[in-house]
């Protein structure tokens, strides 16, 4: 059997196609798909946009314009892996517009939607060998909201 992969469908009410292109203006490497429009058939009202394919850093998307019955919630989330300070500050601020901060790198976008934003030294720091660093390093983190990989990198050392 073959197969192109898979796709995350997100389900929006009636703001799907403005969703799509916030992401895309958001990662490289995105871009704006087909566009699907409801019919006679329904449910929705015929020409309206129904579902958005979409790139955005290189991940398959369709936004699906689907109504008010379904919601996003935290148990699924989208983490960013990010180099450096300025990654984490351009997503984090990118991202949190219009959303909201939540904690431990944790956000919500203006859409509902949770990601991580997180910087790939914290993971190295949470799967170190050494348990001590590693719980330094997490009773700062769980004081942040945006995380500081200094600040993290600090805590993780012992100054």
């Amino acid at each position: 059997m073959a197969s192109d992969g898979f796709t995350t469908c997100l389900w929006f009410d009636g703001r799907a196609e403005e969703a799509a292109q916030h992401y895309i203006s958001i990662f490289k490497n995105s871009q704006l798909g087909r566009i699907g429009r409801y019919t006679e058939a329904g449910p929705g009202p015929a020409g309206a946009v129904m579902t958005v394919e979409f790139e955005a850093n290189g991940q398959k998307f369709v936004a699906l314009n689907g109504g008010p019955e379904f919601t996003f919630n935290e148990a699924v989330s989208f983490q960013i892996h990010c180099a450096d300070q300025d990654e984490v500050d351009y997503y984090w601020n990118r991202l949190s517009e219009g959303g909201e901060e939540v904690a431990c790198g944790w956000l919500r976008d203006t859409f509902g939607v949770s990601w991580q934003v997180v910087p790939s030294a914290l993971i190295d720091m949470m799967t170190g060998p050494d348990q001590e660093k590693t719980k330094r390093a997490t009773e700062v983190m769980l004081t942040m909201k945006k995380l500081d990989i200094a600040a993290l990198q600090k805590a993780y050392a012992g100054e």
